[in-house]
């Protein structure tokens, strides 16, 4: 190789060099982006009687900082972090609601047994009994006011859910995308990475990480990705789309489904468990639904039962003003059932009802009731506890909970799920509307007599939920703290997380991330060499002219 082509080579690796060092300086606040080194090596030697003479340098490629390791790491924590802080973002409206003890449910409560207490020292006043009503209506409507709220962030965990599915559908787009641009830039240069594409797809799965957890897998330059237990949402050169649907089990609750694809190559569409989407912004909405949001909903429910079933059981056993019994106080719905979409056609519906003298036994769980082709089997959700009912006649009695199978026909697989505390806050109203129809007398004591107003004051202290270990405002102060640790230990978690992700984020850009002032060195060291080169080609030049001056 002549001076010349020397200096030519030197000439276009610096003129590589120089280029790669503005392209990173250009991209050092580029999410994602990896910085780029160009690799040269020696153009080898030619052998002569003087020895081997150099040809000088050549650039074999352009390689990108990049550790798969390290990448992942930063992406799995980046995707733990966005699941706690979506829920705590959710769980802090709630602590919101019920912290504040000087308004509210708690006082609220405690307002409604001083008035009884007010109307058992003074049976025959009509202000005292006027002031207890007023009391029980302002009760109940800080209990409906609190379950409309809880319904309202339902109604926006679903919307968010749906919201937050579309978005995971158009990364899974994109990515497809660019496996599609990376195969084709690989055909086109086979021995040459497309480090730009590689790290634009690696920023991609990234962000969807941010959205739901995902497991990518790489094989002949393609990413295929998977959630959940192992479903494909994106494998070889077909996207799996996502889709949200009302659940099966329970219609006020929009469902992530899969989707697979039937023998005409339609998209069927399975609903997946909450529990196994983990992760990311949809991760956190589905654990704070299950986790926070249900036992809530159901928590101040069992509230709402305590207060009315308790009361409305003492009340009836006083005579009012007239000395006619009394009647119910409050009241209150009743468990919810809801029959799985999938059942037969013949499956019908139970009836349910609270066991008369079992309120102590209501609990804050769901249960699932299944036909397995001969009995009926119960078991309580989320917690999973398989259940063995009392069966008398049709009917199965459990945790307080009775419901009524006559009539009924259903076939192997049918289920039904039973909330018997779910939404009871939502009817919770006063019965009594003229204070004179207030039980406040023992049967036979006569209209001045308070005794069963002393007994319906006493239901303060008593343990009448929780398998006798509660009191009502126990049960609420119960609410607020369960709330309020949930509430703590999120913020701990992420502060937690917080700095796990700056680690490896340093960790990441310590391998990947540009150093501008280490880049400016390098353009001043690759502006030398290409000084240099050129030096190399004008020295070409001044011997060939000195040849032909020789000649001459």
């Amino acid at each position: 190789m002549n001076l010349a082509n020397l200096g030519k080579a030197g000439l276009l690796v610096a003129q590589n060099r120089l280029q790669t060092a503005g392209h990173n300086i250009n991209n050092a606040a580029t999410a994602g982006y990896s910085r780029q080194t160009v690799l040269a090596q020696t153009a080898g030697a030619t052998p002569t009687s003087g020895g081997w003479i150099g040809r000088g340098v050549q650039a074999v490629s352009v390689q990108r900082s990049y550790d798969n390791f390290l990448q992942s790491q930063l992406t799995g924590s980046l995707t733990r972090g966005a699941a706690l802080k979506t829920y705590g973002d959710q769980v802090s409206q709630i602590n919101n609601l019920v912290a504040d003890r000087t308004v509210g449910i708690s006082p609220g409560i405690q307002k409604f047994f001083d008035s009884l207490d007010a109307v058992a020292s003074a049976p025959a006043d009509v202000a005292a009994r006027q002031e207890l009503i007023g009391q029980a209506n302002s009760l109940a409507a800080q209990i409906r006011d609190a379950n409309a709220f809880l319904d309202s962030q339902r109604n926006n965990v679903n919307t968010q859910i749906d919201t937050t599915v579309s978005q995971i559908n158009s990364y899974l787009d994109r990515i497809q995308d660019m496996n599609r641009q990376i195969t084709i830039a690989k055909a086109t240069n086979p021995d040459q990475p497309p480090n730009d594409l590689l790290d634009q797809r690696d920023q991609l799965v990234s962000e969807l990480g941010q959205l739901v957890d995902v497991q990518a897998y790489e094989q002949d330059d393609r990413v295929s990705l998977t959630i959940g237990n192992g479903q494909t949402v994106l494998g070889g050169d077909s996207v799996y789309h996502l889709e949200v649907h009302p659940s099966k089990a329970d219609p006020s609750r929009m469902a992530v489904n899969y989707t697979t694809k039937d023998a005409a190559g339609n998209p069927v569409p399975i609903e997946m468990e909450d529990k196994r989407i983990t992760g990311g912004k949809l991760g956190g909405l589905l654990t704070f639904r299950t986790d926070a949001l249900d036992a809530t909903q159901n928590d101040l429910g069992r509230v709402a039962l305590g207060i009315s079933i308790a009361i409305n059981e003492q009340h009836k056993l006083g005579v009012d003003l007239a000395g006619t019994p009394g009647v119910d106080f409050f009241t209150v719905g009743t468990p919810k059932v809801i029959g799985n979409e999938r059942n037969s056609a013949g499956a019908g519906t139970p009836t349910a009802a609270f066991v008369p003298g079992e309120l102590s036994k209501i609990t804050n769980q769901d249960y699932r009731v299944e036909f397995d082709g001969t009995n009926y089997k119960v078991t309580r959700e989320p917690e999973g506890t398989a259940l063995t009912p009392t069966i008398t006649g049709t009917t199965l009695s459990f945790d307080g909970v009775e419901i009524d199978t006559a009539g009924m026909t259903p076939a192997a697989g049918d289920s039904w799920l039973i909330q018997p505390t779910r939404d009871v806050s939502a009817a919770m109203t006063v019965a009594i509307t003229d204070p004179a129809h207030i039980a406040a007398a023992a049967p036979g004591a006569g209209t001045a007599n308070g005794d069963n107003a002393l007994d319906l004051a006493a239901l303060r202290d008593k343990k009448v939920l929780g398998n006798g270990t509660m009191g009502m405002n126990e049960a609420y102060s119960k609410l607020v703290s369960t709330v309020a640790v949930k509430t703590q230990q999120n913020i701990t978690a992420q502060k937690a997380q917080e700095t796990l992700i700056a680690q490896n984020f340093s960790a990441q850009q310590a391998v990947s991330g540009v150093n501008t002032d280490e880049e400016y060195l390098n353009l001043m060291q690759y502006q030398d060499q290409y000084r240099a080169a050129a030096r190399l080609i004008d020295a070409a030049s001044t011997l060939f002219d000195t040849l032909l001056s020789l000649r001459g």
